[in-house]
């Protein structure tokens, strides 16, 4: 896909499930790429095997943060700034997960679930767009989920959160187009990563059965909607919730 190879591309939560292979993606594409996650021993791995692969070490950075700090995520794109003197597109990825009937879900649970997704969102945004408008344009993915969509019984508040990254997403694409900043999501189904196989079985098979085609997706397959969204054949799309989701959301 042409322009993804000339991107320098920060990516949240990229230590493991959907983040990592959207950094294997832009990578293997060509991007420059800066990866971020809480996890340090997940970020080691992933920036060792991605440059295993192939990928030059002056084309990869990493930095260990909190996308729900306000600090943290302001060091991430200087850092990204002083490594590559650029930054051209922005994927919104960290997340957490946790099945709870609603009841049970305390206070803390529903603030950290929305300040790593919302917030995290929030954030990167927030310092994104000012380089972006600097430098004439840019791209933001931001990664919410079909369930943002639906609704599911047990995640109230990952839902709540994911329908929230949607309704930003929309809000500043039509606040930034004008700037040359496309802003576009992605709303996977239920993909085959670490977080998801952490559900219970029970909820897993009920979903899977709800399915047209019957099965999960794999990381790969969200990695490849996002490579679109970074092309310029994705150069119409703007507000846009983009479903690898095996039929569960039809729009």
């Amino acid at each position: 896909m042409s322009l993804v190879d000339s991107h320098v591309a920060v990516v949240t939560g990229a230590g493991s499930g959907i983040g990592s292979a959207i950094a294997r993606r832009l990578a293997k594409d060509g991007a420059r790429i800066f990866l971020y996650d809480l996890d340090p021993e997940k970020l080691s791995k992933i920036t060792a095997d991605i440059i295993s692969s192939g990928c030059s070490e002056k084309r990869i950075g990493s930095m260990v943060g909190d996308v729900s700090s306000s600090s943290n995520m302001k060091a991430l794109f200087q850092a990204c700034l002083t490594k590559f003197d650029d930054l051209s597109l922005l994927v919104n990825n960290a997340g957490i997960l946790q099945q709870k009937l609603f009841q049970d879900i305390s206070e803390d649970d529903w603030d950290r679930m929305i300040e790593v997704h919302l917030k995290g969102c929030f954030l990167g945004c927030h310092f994104a767009v000012p380089i972006f408008k600097k430098r004439g344009g840019g791209i933001i993915v931001n990664i919410a989920s079909q369930l943002g969509q639906i609704g599911a019984a047990e995640l109230t508040h990952y839902v709540s959160a994911k329908a929230g990254i949607i309704g930003l997403t929309k809000s500043l694409a039509r606040e930034v187009s004008k700037d040359k900043i496309r802003v576009n999501a992605v709303a996977p189904g239920p993909i085959n990563t670490e977080l998801v196989l952490g559900l219970s079985e029970a909820w897993r098979n009920s979903k899977a059965e709800q399915l047209p085609l019957g099965h999960f997706g794999e990381p790969d397959d969200v990695a490849a909607t996002v490579a679109f969204l970074a092309s310029d054949d994705a150069k119409i799309y703007v507000g846009q919730t983009l479903g690898p989701n095996s039929g569960d959301v039809m729009l």
